[in-house]
C-alpha cells in the first residue's frame, strides 16, 4: 500500500468520527496556539525594549560616583577636557545635573525639572529629545558666559505658552530656593508626546528645562555639583575600551585608584540584562503551555489506542488479505501524525489571532519567524510520531486469526 492511500485512509478515519478527532486535537490545537502566541509577544516586546536602549544611546556611557564622594572627588570641568582629549573614542560629553525649580511664564507656574550641562547635552540628554525644531541649541560662548539662556521641549512649551510651540524669544522666570533668574529661551526640542501611547492631561506631564550648566550654579549652586556624565563613543565597539579609560582617569586626577568612587555603566549592559530576564521569562511561560502539547500527545495516544480496539476486525480482515505488520504500522502512524499536524495547524492560525489581538491592546507589534512556524510544525510531527508508535505497533502485533474473531 503507497502513502497516498495510508494517507487518504487516515483522513477517512479522522473526519469518520470528527468531534473525537477534535476533542482529541484540542490539547495540541491549545498547546501550539499558546506558544505560538507567548513567543510573538514576548519576541515583540523584546524588540521594542532593545528598539527604546537603541534610541537612548547603544553607545551611550553614564558615569557616575559613588554616595560617599567627598567634595575633591567630585567631577570638575577639567576632568571632562581631560577626557576629551585623551579619549579618542569620545564623541559627546557632557555633565548632566537634574534640579527642580518653580517655572513660570505669564499665563502658568508649575515646577519643572531643570537639567544642567554644556553645549553636549543636547545629545547626551535623555530626557529631552535632541532634535531643534525651533531656534538653536546653548553654545560654547553662552556656557562659558554662564549667560542666562535656556532650552525646552516642545511639550513645556506649548503648556507655559498657551498651546504655542515656537516660543523662541520668550521667557521664563526660575525659582529655587537658593535664588531666582529670568531665562530666554532660544530654543525647542522636539516634544516627548509622539513616543507616548495614550492621552495624557499636559497638567500631569513634566516640564523640562535645559540651561547651561554654569548659569545653573548660579541658580541652584548646592545642586549643580557634578557626581554625572553622560558619554557618547563613537561607536557602540568602543563602549567597553572607552568605559575603561574613563574611569581610569578620574581614578588617576582624583588619586582615587582602586577606591570604587567612579562607576562607568553603558545601555549594553542593562540590554543584555533586560534581554536574559526576558528570554528566561518567555522561555518559562512557553514551557509551561508546552505541557498542554504533552497533554495532547497523550490524548492522541489514548484515542488511537481506542481506535485500534475498535477497528480490531478491520485489522485482521487486512493482514488476512496480505496487509503486513509495517503496512498496519504505517497506517496508525500516519493517522496519528496527520492528527497533529491537522492541530498543528489550527492552532498556529488560532496562536498568530491570538498574538495579534494581545499584542494590539499593549500596543506591541508581534513578532513572527518562519523558523519558528516550521519548529511548530515539525513538532507536531514529533508528539504525532512519539504518541502514535506505541498504539501503532499494538495494532501491527495482533493475531489475524484473533483479530477475526473479535466481537
Amino acid at each position: 500500500m503507497n502513502i497516498l492511500e495510508n494517507f487518504k485512509m487516515a483522513i477517512d478515519s479522522i473526519f469518520a468520527n470528527k468531534m473525537r478527532s477534535f476533542l482529541t486535537m484540542l490539547g495540541i490545537i491549545i498547546g501550539i496556539a499558546a506558544v505560538i502566541a507567548i513567543l510573538a509577544v514576548g519576541n515583540g516586546a523584546t524588540t521594542q525594549i532593545t528598539g527604546t536602549f537603541n534610541d537612548l544611546g547603544a553607545s551611550t556611557v553614564s558615569v557616575s560616583t559613588s554616595q560617599d564622594v567627598t567634595d575633591n572627588q567630585k567631577i570638575t570641568t577639567q576632568d571632562i577636557q581631560a577626557l576629551k582629549k585623551n579619549v579618542a573614542t569620545i564623541d559627546r560629553v557632557s555633565p548632566v545635573v537634574n534640579s527642580q525649580a518653580s517655572v513660570s511664564s505669564s499665563d502658568k507656574n508649575k515646577t519643572a525639572v531643570i537639567i544642567g550641562g554644556s553645549p553636549d547635552l543636547q545629545y547626551t540628554n535623555q530626557m529631552m529629545d535632541d532634535t531643534i525644531v525651533y531656534g538653536r541649541y546653548f553654545n560654547q560662548t553662552e556656557y562659558d558666559d554662564a549667560l542666562n539662556v535656556a532650552v525646552v521641549s516642545a511639550d513645556t512649551a506649548s503648556y507655559y505658552f498657551a498651546g504655542k510651540e515656537n516660543v523662541v524669544g520668550e521667557k521664563l522666570t526660575l525659582k529655587t530656593t537658593s535664588g531666582q533668574t529670568v531665562v530666554k529661551i532660544i530654543g525647542v526640542t522636539k516634544g516627548q508626546l509622539d513616543k507616548m501611547v495614550g492621552n495624557f492631561n499636559s497638567e500631569e506631564l513634566p516640564s523640562y528645562v535645559a540651561l547651561p550648566l554654569t548659569t545653573m550654579d548660579q541658580l541652584a549652586p548646592d545642586s549643580s555639583k557634578i557626581t554625572n556624565l553622560t558619554v557618547k563613543v563613537k561607536s557602540k565597539d568602543d563602549i567597553e575600551s572607552a568605559s575603561n579609560q574613563i574611569v581610569s582617569i578620574l581614578e588617576i586626577r582624583h588619586d582615587a585608584v582602586g577606591d570604587k568612587v567612579y562607576t562607568a555603566t553603558n545601555y549594553l549592559q542593562a540590554l543584555d540584562q533586560v534581554n536574559t530576564v526576558l528570554s528566561l521569562f518567555i522561555n518559562f511561560i512557553a514551557a509551561v503551555a508546552g505541557i498542554a502539547l504533552l497533554v495532547g500527545g497523550i490524548g492522541v495516544m489514548n484515542i488511537m489506542l481506542v481506535s485500534v480496539t475498535e477497528r480490531t476486525r478491520e485489522i485482521g480482515t487486512r493482514k488476512a488479505l496480505g496487509a503486513t505488520n509495517g503496512n498496519i504500522l504505517f497506517q496508525f502512524l500516519m493517522e496519528s501524525v496527520i492528527l497533529c499536524l491537522i492541530g498543528g495547524l489550527v492552532g498556529l492560525t488560532l496562536g498568530v489571532l491570538l498574538a495579534n489581538v494581545v499584542a494590539g491592546a499593549l500596543d506591541i507589534v508581534p513578532s513572527y519567524s518562519l523558523g519558528s512556524v516550521v519548529a511548530v510544525l515539525l513538532f507536531s510531527s514529533i508528539i504525532g510520531i512519539f504518541f502514535g508508535v506505541y498504539p501503532a505497533r499494538k495494532a501491527s502485533k495482533l493475531d489475524p486469526i484473533e483479530a477475526l474473531r473479535y466481537e
